[in-house]
């Protein structure tokens, strides 16, 4: 006797699944039928390994899994997103397309994740089960709407919608990104021309004050030690002061995240951020962008309302929105609104509360939420060429006095030189 799986719709045309105890495939059949049901499909229990095989027979029957290092990337995790989606629409079955995706994969962790997940559907695990299996390649968010067009019927239509909402939050760090990139350029630029004046022309001028004799100002004594500091010249000093600059982003960086790992210390640095006069408004909007879209999509694609708002505070990437997803899903829960909870955290826009009470009143919660998510997209577009309009001039002011002080250090010694040798000519 072989154990068979099956889904079948019962009288009132609901999906049903189950298992059963038959010799052949006609024989399962019948007795699903004779239970009620009309069988949509039948396939016979995968053997677990080490049942009805020898060890080393099952070894060789499993698929190889290749070496992988690092995470899946969500460029890689979109298109096969993308890809399985086109598939089931299609009409193919869902083991069959997994292993077509996973044969046409290159060696690497998605590969092996996808080789696992085929194991786990043949043996009778349903998709977003056997995806929660492997967290590092399917989040939480991604667990859950499959789950949900799995209930639906829908897989196709929520995985194209999963595919979607992955791309637009792509390309929205891709413009952050790339509107970094020439401030960023021009920092290091900026940072080596200083480092080469100071590590070579200064030190020729200090030679040159030395033969005159001349009194040295403050302002150049300060940048002549600096000079030194930066070369490990100065008496005593150990360590040149480059070789502590060059580390210094990397073991800010590291401070940074060690921060934000310790009790309140997420909530404070997210506060600031939030709060801060320049990179503020930016963060806002990106972060009422993602969570509007997050949460319109699993609204949109089934999910209970209370479990999407709980995905969607996971999410967030910030405290002080966390906690204001929090104090609205106590609210749902107790049977209230969304609006109110979300006006009185004073994290959104006036804009977004309103919208987001006309969508509850009218029953379009997810629609009203995913045109917020796509109004709010344009304006962190518009945000960024701002930030960035505003950058260049301000990044050319710094560097301009950083300029003017050391030219005015190196040169006011030289005017008392020329001032003592016009009253010693005299």
């Amino acid at each position: 006797m072989a154990t068979f799986m099956y889904e079948a719709l019962n009288s009132a045309g609901k999906p049903q699944k189950g298992t059963v105890e038959a010799g052949t495939t006609e024989e399962a059949i019948q007795r699903i039928k004779a239970q009620g049901y009309y069988p949509t499909s039948v396939r016979e229990q995968a053997v677990k390994k080490g049942q009805g095989m020898a060890a080393g027979e099952g070894a060789k029957l499993k698929k190889k899994r290749g070496m992988g290092f690092g995470g899946v990337s969500a460029k890689i995790l979109t298109t096969f997103t993308r890809q399985l989606s086109t598939l089931q629409d299609a009409g193919l079955p869902l083991l069959r397309s997994l292993q077509i995706l996973e044969s046409q994969q290159r060696p690497g962790k998605l590969k092996n994740i996808l080789i696992g997940v085929c194991e786990e559907v043949e043996g009778g695990s349903s998709l977003s089960e056997a995806m929660s299996k492997f967290p590092k390649a399917f989040n939480h968010l991604y667990v859950k709407m499959v789950n949900a067009g799995e209930i639906g019927g829908v897989l196709d239509i929520i995985l194209q919608r999963l595919a979607e909402f992955m791309e637009k939050s792509q390309r929205l760090k891709r413009k952050i990104r790339g509107a970094m990139v020439y401030p960023v350029v021009v920092i290091v630029i900026a940072g080596l021309i200083l480092s080469g004046i100071m590590w070579f022309i200064i030190p020729k001028f200090e030679e040159i004050f030395k033969d005159f004799g001349v009194a040295l100002p403050a302002l150049t004594r300060g940048l002549i030690f600096t000079s030194r500091w930066f070369a490990g010249s100065n008496p005593g000093q150990q360590i040149p002061g480059i070789l502590l600059s060059l580390p210094a982003p990397v073991v800010l960086f590291i401070l940074w995240k060690l921060v934000r790992k310790a009790g309140p210390g997420r909530a404070i640095t997210d506060t600031i951020i939030l709060f801060s006069p320049i990179f503020g408004k930016l963060v806002r909007k990106t972060v009422i962008a993602r969570f509007t879209r997050t949460l319109g999509t699993l609204i949109s694609a089934g999910v209970p309302i209370l479990e999407a708002i709980k995905i969607t505070k996971e999410t967030s990437g910030n405290y002080v929105f966390e906690k204001a997803l929090q104090k609205v899903y106590d609210s749902i829960r107790e049977g209230e609104g969304f609006a109110a909870p979300l006006r009185e955290s004073k994290t959104c826009d006036a804009i977004v509360v309103n919208m987001i009470d006309v969508g509850e009143e009218t029953g379009e919660l997810d629609a009203m939420l995913l045109k917020i998510a796509d109004n709010y997209d344009e304006e962190v577009d518009v945000a960024v060429a701002s930030l960035v309009s505003l950058l260049e001039p301000l990044m050319v002011v710094v560097l301009g006095v950083i300029v003017g002080v050391i030219v005015v250090a190196m040169f006011l010694p030289l005017v008392a030189m020329i001032n003592s040798l016009q009253g010693g000519g005299i």
